[in-house]
């Protein structure tokens, strides 16, 4: 049975419902299928198929591993599409009787129809998957104990950067990246795409926003004590972490050289932060008090009259894309922010961008526990005291952590984090207004400190 022309209806109602489609906010107008590719025959059966969603002008497209079977076991009705034919159709990544496919192709540099499988080293094959729960934007199957398939839901032409920057990151050896095993790619647009890839399974580690929202319980549950002075203080591993950054900063520099940003070309990225500003500040009227702040920062930003080094970045930062394993941190998720064009993601960058990020994950880690009121105390300002303590603590150790282990020092360059952390801070206002409201006190909160504070690690004023 070919499915093309017959799950046009049912793949458009269930699409919607999935948290990795990018498009919930916008009606669909069409929906078909691209390729259609067998990969086991019989009853189960699995087909790869790549659908193209229309939605206006815009055409986005998107993998989805089709499972077929006559008669659907309770444990993947979750799963399920649709009927077609009495037949049932489900997302496969949840069947593990049928996934198993994806890693003895690619342990055989297989080509099927238009995919590419391709291994790197000999691969474990004897091995069921588990689909997690954990991902957004993408799907994961875990192998065994051993490897983790990132499946990209939604396709670009061109080479993933998480995958362009695991295989550069491997050719120099890094030691703060996952170990990657194997690819799978299709032509997509006249374009090779990433469609998958296999990595090292991480069994020891732990996400750095878990560890550190752990550290911030600890704090909230201590009524007299200080950051430093709880059992659960997180600085000196958001020192490891910064350190880890740098060495991997200094890989990718190795791995795809460096370049320079022009006086000109600050002063573009300038502009563009000014733009954000001004769509942010008629979108939420809480921001405009702290608009003539967040513009001379931006301004100083485009007064630098050196030109900066840029290099390729990581991308999408935060304490949710590292893993504290028994062996040090690993930085994880190379792609960038999945919603940027990809031309856009794989530009070279200033590092501290990815500072400054990381130094808004250290505050949203503080100060997510005070929405709703699920800290432990019930005295809101004593609570804002102590996130403010937290969050500055655990910054400031990893700009120490970075710039001592050859990352560019933040406080030696207050205008270009200053600017960076603005910019992010401005987007996440734009963010929680549209997506989580109770939460936009967070990014605002943190302007109204930062406005009044120097950058971090700088000597107090």
């Amino acid at each position: 049975m070919r499915l093309t022309e017959r799950l046009d209806d049912l793949i458009a109602d269930w699409l919607p419902r999935q948290r990795w489609f990018a498009g919930k906010d916008r009606g669909i107008d069409d929906v078909s299928v691209a390729t259609e590719t067998e990969l086991v025959s019989g009853d189960p059966s699995l087909r790869h198929v790549v659908i193209a969603v229309r939605q206006g002008e815009q055409v986005d497209r998107y993998q989805v591993p089709v499972g077929l079977r006559r008669e659907l076991p309770g444990r993947l009705e979750y799963a399920e599409i649709g009927l077609i034919d009495g037949v049932h159709v489900y997302d496969a990544v949840h069947d593990p009787e049928l996934t198993r496919v994806l890693l003895e192709n690619m342990a055989a540099s297989a080509d099927v129809g238009p995919l590419a499988f391709r291994s790197i080293s000999g691969l474990e094959t004897d091995l069921d998957s588990l689909a997690s729960p954990a991902e957004q934007s993408n799907s994961s199957l875990i192998y065994g104990d051993v490897y983790i398939c990132k499946l990209f839901r939604r396709l670009t032409a061109g080479i993933n950067p998480d995958l362009e920057l695991s295989r550069g990151l491997m050719s120099v050896g890094s030691k703060h990246v996952p170990a990657l095993y194997g690819w799978i790619s299709c032509e997509l647009d006249g374009t090779v795409s990433t469609l998958a890839m296999l990595s090292e399974f991480l069994r020891t580690g732990t996400d750095g926003w878990q560890l550190a929202g752990t550290s911030v319980r600890d704090l909230y549950a201590e009524a007299d004590l200080h950051a430093d002075e709880v059992g659960g203080d997180f600085a000196a591993e958001s020192e490891r972490l910064g350190a880890a950054t740098a060495a991997v900063h200094r890989d990718l520099a190795t791995a795809f050289g460096t370049g320079m940003m022009s006086a000109a070309e600050a002063r573009e990225l300038a502009r563009q932060m000014h733009v954000r500003l001004n769509a942010a500040c008629a979108a939420v009227p809480q921001l405009v008090p702290y608009a003539g702040r967040l513009s001379e920062a931006f301004d100083a930003f485009a007064k630098l009259d050196e030109p900066l080094m840029v290099q390729r970045v990581h991308g999408d930062f935060h304490l949710g894309q590292v893993m504290r394993t028994e062996t040090g941190w690993m930085l994880l998720d190379f792609e960038g922010e999945p919603a940027k064009p990809l031309e856009e993601r794989r530009q070279p960058a200033h590092p501290l961008r990815d500072v400054a990020a990381m130094l808004r994950s250290y505050d949203y880690a503080a100060r997510h526990l005070l929405v709703n009121g699920k800290a432990v105390s019930a005295n809101p300002d004593q609570l804002e005291y102590r996130a403010h303590e937290w969050a500055e603590r655990n910054r400031t150790a990893f700009c120490r952590g970075y710039a001592e282990a050859g990352g560019v020092d933040p406080a030696a360059h207050e205008e270009i984090i200053r600017a960076f952390e603005f910019d992010k801070a401005v987007y996440e206002v734009m963010y929680e207004a549209r997506n989580r409201p109770t939460w936009l006190h967070i990014p605002l909160g943190s302007i109204a400190a930062l406005s009044s504070s120097p950058a971090p690690g700088s000597p107090a004023r």
